[in-house]
């Protein structure tokens, strides 16, 4: 069975900074496109970054500057490096699978494979 195991949540003041894990096992990792998504309580699932085979990246408007996605094919990961945090970054973070062909990235409804979440929270 495929499965998707993030890691690396916690608790941090802002200003802080995590970095999230994601590692993937039953899956030909570098042919998968790789996306990050948070849901905070109350509030939809969003799209934060996404990185397709090439290592091209993708980043929602309010992490640019901040958050950097990258991937390790030999160990079937991937990462999110979180930096300068804000309480409002405070949410479950989930990291996605897409075997499909990069066309939209920051919608949830491409990936085929997902993960349980982490969860990050981001105090004042």
């Amino acid at each position: 069975q495929v499965q998707l195991v993030e890691s690396g949540g916690g608790l941090v003041q802002a200003g802080g900074s995590l970095r999230l894990s994601c590692t993937a096992s039953r899956l030909t990792f570098s042919g998968y496109h790789m996306g990050w998504f948070r849901q905070a309580p109350g509030k939809e699932r969003e799209f934060v970054a996404a990185i397709n085979w090439m290592t091209k990246t993708s980043y929602a408007d309010f992490v640019k500057g901040r958050f950097t996605i990258s991937r390790d094919n030999a160990e079937n990961t991937v990462y999110l490096q979180m930096n300068s945090l804000k309480p409002e970054d405070t949410a479950v973070y989930y990291c996605a699978a897409d075997g499909g062909t990069w066309r939209s990235p920051s919608s949830d409804r491409v990936y085929d494979v997902w993960g349980q979440g982490t969860q990050v929270t981001v105090s004042s």
